[in-house]
């Protein structure tokens, strides 16, 4: 008898692992199936997060330091690490370092500096004429500056400062900076969404205008002073009228000159277009009363207008705000 129970007691438990192994393998089967779902998401999403961050376009990417750039004086920079302290000493750099997300880090800009709003809160250190003095008490670990602030650019370096210089007379010139203040600001991914926006802009402009016929472009005179100096053959004010659909009537002119007021009156515009404005009173009824322009058709048809300057003088991000501004103004109705 007692064999017998023993021999009952050992199959039960012989069934007893049989069902339990069996259940645990069910499960796990089940549990595999559900993770194999999951990880093959998983999969794929790691998958494109490498491959994001092999082709540098991983938002979470950040800039690896050191970094050396060339500067538009042919000059190689390096950044050991990412700045804590920038100093923009021209308004278009300054606008284009905030533009890439690095507002934060400046802690002075030029006299000149009115954009974005939070400039007006930073030290200044002079407008053309920099106080080097100034910036050197600033102990920044960058200076962006441009080719326009020319002697001050190596008396910053002599005094030991790092200083990346950029400077565009084109669009495709300003996105080149755009990027290399973005690296050195560790400010790569920023700076690209900055380039992408102006480049939509521009290129949304240009799909308007293309089906205009040539012979219905409009011949416009920028006039970015009173003593008539505008933008010729290489400059960006002459891309950007271009690529907002205007002809420049001193296109065949080369860089900023400065012409006469026969030469105006001679090439007769359709519009006529100040970028001063808002800080010269009177601009409009000057253009209106100069001797011999009320044989000018802009002024016949009242067609003189005015672009606040930063938007078509300074190249940086807003530039592609000015082509857009500049579209509308030319053609109206095709821009609606």
């Amino acid at each position: 008898m007692m064999q017998s129970n023993l021999k009952k007691w050992l199959l039960t438990l012989l069934i007893v692992l049989v069902v339990g192994l069996t259940a645990c393998q069910s499960d796990e089967g089940s549990e595999e199936a559900s993770n194999g779902e999951n990880s093959g998401e998983e999969t794929s999403e790691n998958e494109s997060e490498e491959s994001s961050e092999s082709d540098g376009s991983s938002e979470s990417e950040e800039q690896s330091y050191p970094v050396t750039l060339t500067d538009r004086t042919d000059t190689e920079v390096t950044i050991e690490e990412e700045p804590e302290s920038v100093v923009s000493v021209i308004p278009s750099a300054t606008e284009i370092v905030y533009s890439v997300g690095a507002g934060d880090k400046v802690d002075g800009v030029s006299e000149w500096a009115d954009y974005p709003e939070e400039v007006s809160d930073v030290e200044t250190v002079g407008d053309m004429n920099l106080n080097i003095e100034k910036i050197v008490s600033l102990e920044p670990d960058l200076v962006v500056a441009d080719v326009e602030n020319a002697d001050d650019i190596q008396a910053m370096r002599d005094a030991g400062l790092k200083v990346l210089v950029i400077g565009s007379q084109s669009l495709d010139e300003v996105y080149q900076d755009i990027e290399m203040v973005g690296q050195a600001t560790g400010q790569t991914n920023q700076a690209q969404e900055v380039i992408d926006d102006m480049k939509t802009t521009v290129s949304d402009v240009q799909d308007t205008v293309s089906n205009i016929p040539e012979e219905e472009r409009k011949k416009v005179w920028i006039e970015v002073g009173p003593e008539l100096f505008s933008g010729g053959e290489g400059s960006f004010l002459h891309e950007v009228l271009t690529l907002a659909g205007g002809k420049n009537i001193i296109g065949d002119q080369e860089g900023w000159p400065q012409v006469s007021e026969e030469v105006v009156i001679e090439q007769n515009p359709d519009v006529i277009v100040t970028t001063y404005g808002q800080t010269t009173e009177g601009a409009h009824e000057t253009i209106m009363n100069r001797d011999g322009w009320d044989s000018i058709s802009a002024v016949q048809n009242e067609e003189i207008y005015d672009i606040k300057n930063s938007l078509l003088s300074r190249p940086g991000p807003r530039l592609a705000q000015g082509v857009e501004r500049l579209a509308e103004i030319l053609y109206p109705e095709e821009m609606e």
